[in-house]
């Protein structure tokens, strides 16, 4: 699915995009035109944002590099792919191999996996420059950073927001830092990657951005209010 693109005036977030998600490229006249899935939601998940001993946040992390990858493991086609990210392939349900603050792989299926990359953006132009990593040799490297958005939900009910629509068991002792796996969170088919301990990224599909925004946002709503002794 292509970028969402409309006309914005200058100041608006999507002006101002490149200072937002913490990249140091420089801002060009193509940022004011490019807007992210849940941009127009961003005031929406800064206003629902609690503190205190019940805290969550909800943010998007938009245009980070992910490119889907094919191919059988053991075969020279994932040697390629390892030589080329410098990383080696999850061998397993959950498996991610990688930095989380950088470039890391994730295991979708026996031989699909994807490759993100959240140090830098996807630039249009990219999308065809992939292809080339696997020429000659069975398998695939798609540019799918227009696929998904990323969702990062933070703070200490991070876990407990999730629990209210997701039928993974999310108790650390089976979901622990680390761990990425396809799931759905209420009605939405997600990728839930939990970064650090009190930490998720969900990679909702471009469409469903609107939907599992206002869906989590709803969810977070009761921790603002004060805890029943």
């Amino acid at each position: 699915m292509a970028d969402t693109t409309t006309t914005t005036p200058e100041g608006t977030a999507a002006s101002t995009l490149a200072a937002r998600d913490g990249q140091d490229r420089p801002t060009t006249a193509l940022d004011a035109l490019r807007v992210s899935p849940a941009a127009h939601l961003a005031d929406l998940m800064a206003a629902t944002e609690v503190t205190g001993e019940r805290s969550v946040a909800l943010r998007e992390l938009p245009f980070a590099v992910q490119l889907g990858l094919r191919a059988a493991p053991g075969s020279r086609s994932a040697e390629v792919l390892q030589e080329h990210f410098g990383l080696p392939l999850p061998s397993g349900v959950g498996e991610v191999s990688g930095d989380p603050a950088g470039q890391h792989l994730l295991w979708l299926g026996p031989d699909e996996f994807l490759a993100v990359d959240v140090s830098r953006r996807q630039e249009p132009g990219e999308a065809d420059a992939p292809a080339a990593v696997l020429e000659g040799l069975p398998g695939q490297v798609v540019d799918l950073s227009a696929n998904r958005t990323i969702l990062v939900l933070s703070g200490a009910s991070s876990r407990a927001v999730l629990e209210k629509g997701c039928h993974l068991d999310l108790h650390p002792a089976v979901f622990a830092v680390g761990t990425a796996v396809l799931t759905q969170l209420g009605p939405v088919p997600v990728i839930l990657h939990r970064t650090a301990e009190q930490e998720y990224r969900l990679y909702p599909r471009a469409s469903f951005a609107d939907y599992m925004v206002r869906w989590l946002v709803d969810a977070m709503a009761e921790f603002a209010g004060e805890a029943v002794a």
